[in-house]
Parts: C-alpha cells; sequence; structure tokens
C-alpha cells in the first residue's frame, strides 16, 4: 500500500515540476537580453521556491483545517481586492497589484483559489440544498462578489477565470446542467451576434440538439429558447456598429482576421502565429527562436509565453508541455470521481475547471482560436502570484491524495 502511495503522490508531482521547469526555462529564453532578464528570472525562481514551501505546508496540514477555515480564507480574499482597490499599483491600466518591497504582488490569482475552496465548503454543507433558488443564489454570490470587484479593476481575463468554475461545481453538486443551458443559451447566442452569422447559426444548432440529448426528448420551450437566443443574435449581428465602441468592434475585427491591421491591432496575433509556425517539429533550439529573441512578439513572458516554447522547442515541446497539462488535469479529475468526501470532490473539480479554463483561453489565443484577453498560462508565465497560487492548490490534491483514507475513496 506504501508503494501504491508514492506513486499516487508522483502523478501530481512529475507534471507539476515539468512544467514549473519549462516555465523557468521559458521566462529565461523570453527576458534573455533585456535589461531586466537576470531580475524576472530570478523573481520567478524565486517565486517558485516560495510557492514550493507553500505547497508542502498545505501537503501536510490537516485537510479539515482548510475545510473549517474556509470562509475566513475567503474574506481574507475578499479584503485583499479591497485593498488592491485602494491602494493598488496600476499597470498597464489595471489596478490588480500590491507592491511589496522588491515584488508585486497579484491578490486575485490567490483569491479565485479561495473561493473555490468557499464554494466547496458551501456546497458540501449538508444544509445546502442546490435545487433550492436561495442556496443556489447563496453559491453564485460566493463567486460573482470577487469577480466584482476583479472587474473594477479593471481585469476582464481574471474575471472570466474566476467565473469558470460556478457551473462544473454546482452541476457536481446537484444542480441540473439542463436548466443552466436554458438560462446561458440565450444570452450566449446574443453575444455571438457580434462576432458572425455563421458563429451565431453554428451556436445555435449545436445548442439546441445538447438540449436534446439532455432532455431525450423534444419540448417546445426548447425550440423557444433556441430561437428567441438566435433573434436576439440576429439583432446584435445587425446593429453591432450602434450597440459597440469602435475599438469593441475592432477587437472582434481582429479576432477574425488578424491581417486586416497588421502593423496596429492584429500584430500580436500575427506574431504568434509565425513564432509558432516557425518552430517547426524540432524548434529552432533553446535561446535560438528569432522572433522570441528579437523582441517581435509583445508580453512574451507572460501572456503570449506559450509562443517562445513553440518556437524554441517546435511541435514536440508544445506537445510535451500540452500532455503535461493534461496529465495533472485528468488526474485532478481522476481524484474527483474517487474520492468520496464531498467537500474534496468539489474544490477538485473547481481547481480543475480553472485550470482547464487558464490552458484553453491562453493557447487559444496565441494560436488565433480566442479573443486576446490576457490570462496567464499557469506555472509557465512569468507573474508569482498565479505560481505559488497554483502550486498551492497542487500541494492540497497531493495532501487529499496522502490522506484518502480518511477522506474517503
Amino acid at each position: 500500500m506504501e508503494k501504491y502511495n508514492k506513486l499516487d503522490f508522483l502523478w501530481l508531482l512529475v507534471p507539476m515540476t515539468g512544467l514549473i521547469v519549462m516555465g523557468l526555462m521559458a521566462v529565461y529564453s523570453a527576458t534573455n537580453g533585456s535589461s531586466e532578464a537576470v531580475s524576472l528570472f530570478y523573481k520567478q525562481l524565486s517565486w517558485a521556491v516560495g510557492g514550493a514551501i507553500v505547497a508542502s505546508i498545505f501537503y501536510y496540514l490537516d485537510y479539515r483545517i482548510i475545510k473549517e477555515n474556509s470562509y475566513f480564507i475567503y474574506a481574507a480574499g475578499i479584503l485583499l481586492l479591497v485593498v488592491v482597490l485602494v491602494f493598488g499599483r496600476k499597470i498597464a491600466g489595471q489596478t490588480s497589484w500590491v507592491r511589496i518591497g522588491m515584488f508585486s504582488f497579484q491578490p486575485s490569482e490567490l483569491t479565485k483559489m479561495f473561493t473555490i475552496i468557499a464554494m466547496a465548503r458551501f456546497l458540501s454543507d449538508d444544509q445546502t440544498d442546490i435545487g433550492n433558488m436561495m442556496d443556489l443564489g447563496k453559491a453564485l454570490a460566493i463567486a460573482l462578489v470577487p469577480a466584482g470587484l476583479i472587474m473594477l479593476q479593471p481585469d476582464m481575463g481574471t474575471t472570466l477565470t474566476c467565473l469558470s468554475f460556478i457551473v462544473p461545481m454546482i452541476v457536481l453538486a446537484g444542480f441540473d446542467l439542463y436548466y443552466i443551458l436554458l438560462a446561458v443559451v440565450p444570452v450566449t447566442l446574443m453575444l455571438s451576434g457580434f462576432f458572425s452569422f455563421t458563429i451565431l447559426a453554428t451556436i445555435a444548432i449545436v445548442s439546441f440538439i445538447m438540449f436534446l440529448l439532455l432532455s431525450r426528448k423534444f419540448y417546445l420551450h426548447q425550440l423557444l429558447v433556441t430561437g428567441g437566443g438566435f433573434l436576439s443574435g440576429l439583432l446584435t449581428w445587425k446593429f453591432t456598429a450602434s450597440i459597440l465602441k469602435p475599438h469593441q468592434i475592432k477587437r472582434i475585427q481582429i479576432f477574425l482576421d488578424p491581417t486586416s491591421d497588421p502593423q496596429g491591432a492584429g500584430y500580436n496575433a500575427l506574431q504568434a502565429r509565425i513564432a509558432i509556425a516557425s518552430g517547426g517539429i524540432f524548434g529552432k533550439g533553446f535561446l535560438h527562436g528569432t522572433q522570441t529573441q528579437l523582441r517581435y512578439i509583445p508580453a512574451q513572458w507572460t501572456d503570449f509565453i506559450f509562443c517562445v516554447v513553440a518556437e524554441e522547442l517546435g511541435f514536440l515541446g508544445s506537445t510535451l508541455l500540452l500532455l503535461l497539462f493534461l496529465l495533472l488535469i485528468l488526474r485532478l479529475i481522476w481524484m474527483v470521481g474517487a474520492i468520496k468526501n464531498r467537500f474534496v470532490q468539489l474544490m477538485l473539480a473547481g481547481y480543475a475547471s480553472l485550470l482547464l479554463t487558464h490552458v484553453v483561453i491562453n493557447v487559444g489565443m496565441t494560436i488565433g482560436v480566442m479573443p486576446v484577453i490576457g490570462v496567464p498560462l499557469p506555472f509557465i508565465s512569468y507573474g508569482g502570484s498565479s505560481l505559488v497560487a497554483n502550486m498551492m492548490m497542487v500541494g492540497l490534491a497531493m495532501n487529499f491524495s496522502k490522506n484518502r483514507r480518511h477522506i474517503g475513496y
């Protein structure tokens, strides 16, 4: 049994360690030759060491302490978000950072994790009935309050990721996915109209098919909801110019066709694609990426760091990176199915969905299938707050794995 314990531990430790090593290499390469190169790399290395300490603490901590104090942890996160709005440091138009000595700290990264823990506590409580509208409202409020404060910074990317774990967690808690679709589909169709008629029609067809599959029967309200959403989408498609501001329309146009403004708004997306394509199968070699080393890609050590990996390590290196993410996420999902403790299940599901959302959005925006909204790649992008927060959650997952006999496998 002890041998199995160690193997179980490695399923989480190995992919996390591999991602951190690849991240440090990418940050070093992305900043190589710049005036801040040494400083940024060693800061990230310091955060990695700090994250290892934090992960170790959560690995050895009694998991029941986390559950018992989850609401206090959540309140601390909310307080940090308020503090950053009042005293925060403004960078690139966002008041998201607090300065601590030579380091800048982003409270929203930790607060996302604290929110997952608090939601897991509430949804796992025996007194909570997720089918009751009052309890459902409370669960949604736990996530929406920090999301609203993050929106005020303003940080759209982090706000979206802060909402990503709501549906998986409440569905796992027992709420019917069918009713979530009834509420979400009309809004999604309305928003899709801003992009193109093709996207609108595709989403409408897929949505209707999902309704049929989930209910296994045709109901009139399925047609009404899909049709109403489609009509609202047609209106937004027709009157986009009068609804959105010029710069918002520009972002949509660039997402659909970056070549429409190759030297302006489409520059980042185009350079990212060039870097990824130029890497080929085996890559150009560490520190030998032309797009990377000549600084053609803005924010290449943060939002566009995947381009560095793809150009210098090629398709094989990119595949290895994505496989490490896949291994980590699948292990978390496996634990959700294997563990019988409700609190642990919900928390692991929340973190797995958050991690998956980050990877899909970040990689998606670098290859041009997602709009550029500024979401870091976990464990890889430069940024200590994100790195420590993710290492903390993996350390906690390893804790659950270690104590599986006590929490219920």
